[in-house]
């Protein structure tokens, strides 16, 4: 894991085209805007965990038909 220290205002550029901005920091919280292409998909760790188990789902359902 790469562990970077920014400030607000500043960027980190993935691969050329994503880009992560902090846009506040405080009260224990950090605040990220994240400009990416529309074909990359952008969650935070508990939306893609639900939507991976709802997906997963789908298939055992899928397969018991």
């Amino acid at each position: 894991m790469l562990v970077l220290t920014r400030k607000t205002g500043q960027e980190i550029v993935i691969d050329g085209d994503i880009r992560i901005t902090v846009t506040s920091c405080g009260d224990g919280r950090v605040k990220l805007g994240i400009k990416a292409p529309p074909h990359i998909k952008v969650d935070r760790s508990e939306v893609a965990a639900r939507i991976a188990a709802e997906d997963a789902e789908c298939v055992v359902e899928l397969a018991c038909r």
